[in-house]
C-alpha cells in the first residue's frame, strides 16, 4: 500500500490542472506560472479531481503491479505541480584545462579535449545557461532535465586520478593515487 497516495495531492491556486479520460488511459495535464507539462497514465490507477485535491485510488488493490503504480503515480503528478510552480535545476561543473563549451542559440558546442569539439542540441522546454566553468539547467520536467543532465556529463564523467570532466554541482570525486616510483 502507497503512504505517498493515499492522501489527496494539492495542485495548489496557481496550479490548474485538467484531466482528459481516453480509451486505454487519462492524459493529465498542469498549466503554471513557469510553462505547462502533460502525462499519460495507464487507467489501473483512477484518477479524480474535485474540490479536496487529486485523489489516487487502485482499481484492484489486490494487484502488486498496481500497489507499485500507485505511488510511482502519485509521485510523478506532484512532481509535475512542483515544475509549473517552482522548477527544477540541475547545476554542472566542467573541470580540466582546455574543457569548455559555448552556447549559441539552442547550440552548445563542448570542447572536452577530444580530436573534435561535440555538438549538443537543447531539447525544447529547457533554458541552459553557461558562465565560465559552470552550466546551469532548468526546466519544468523533471525527467527531461536530469536526462539532459546526464547525457551531457556522460560525453566526459570525471576521471579517478585528476578529478578532470564534467560534474554534478556537489558531487565528490575520490581522486585514486597514482603509480608509486620503485627506487
Amino acid at each position: 500500500m502507497s503512504r505517498i497516495a493515499k492522501k489527496p495531492i494539492q495542485p495548489g491556486e496557481k496550479v490548474k490542472v485538467t484531466l482528459t479520460p481516453e480509451k486505454t488511459g487519462y492524459l493529465f495535464g498542469v498549466v503554471g506560472p513557469l510553462g505547462e507539462n502533460s502525462r499519460y497514465f495507464k487507467n489501473d490507477i483512477k484518477i479524480e479531481v474535485d474540490a479536496e485535491g487529486i485523489k489516487l485510488t487502485p482499481t484492484n488493490e489486490n494487484s502488486l503491479e498496481q500497489k507499485a503504480l500507485w505511488g510511482t503515480y502519485a509521485s510523478h503528478i506532484k512532481n509535475m505541480i512542483e515544475g509549473v510552480t517552482t522548477g527544477f535545476k540541475k547545476n554542472l561543473q566542467i573541470e580540466g584545462i582546455g574543457y569548455k563549451t559555448q552556447l549559441a542559440g539552442t547550440k552548445m558546442t563542448w570542447n572536452l579535449g577530444f580530436s573534435h569539439p561535440i555538438d549538443v542540441i537543447v531539447p525544447a522546454g529547457l533554458k541552459v545557461t553557461v558562465e565560465k566553468s559552470n552550466v546551469s539547467i532548468t526546466g519544468v520536467d523533471k525527467e527531461a532535465v536530469g536526462q539532459f543532465a546526464a547525457q551531457i556529463v556522460a560525453m566526459k564523467p570525471p576521471e579517478p586520478y585528476k578529478g578532470k570532466g564534467i560534474k554534478y554541482e556537489g558531487q565528490i570525486i575520490r581522486i585514486k593515487e597514482g603509480k608509486k616510483s620503485v627506487a
